[in-house]
């Protein structure tokens, strides 16, 4: 999508993906589908949003995050986020 905006050429996209192939990431594939609803429904946030603060809490990790709802949430719950 930034590539057709042009917001980046073919190059700044394979230079990404390149850095993108350098982090270690990890697949969580067991989040607690409970928590998660009940987070949703009591922060008002997207299932999807709440994923990532179930997520955050169930591992003690920081939350980044843009998202003022979000980050509020995850304040709530005690989640420190990344500034």
């Amino acid at each position: 999508v930034n590539e057709r905006r042009g917001r980046i050429d073919a190059a700044g996209t394979a230079a990404f993906l390149l850095d993108l192939d350098q982090l270690r990431i990890r697949i969580d594939d067991c989040p607690d589908s409970l928590a998660v609803v009940t987070l949703s429904r009591q922060h008002r946030l997207t299932v999807y949003d709440a994923a990532y603060l179930e997520l955050a809490r169930r591992h003690r990790v920081p939350l980044a995050t843009l998202d003022r709802q979000l980050l509020a949430a995850a304040r709530k719950e005690g989640i420190h986020e990344i500034v």
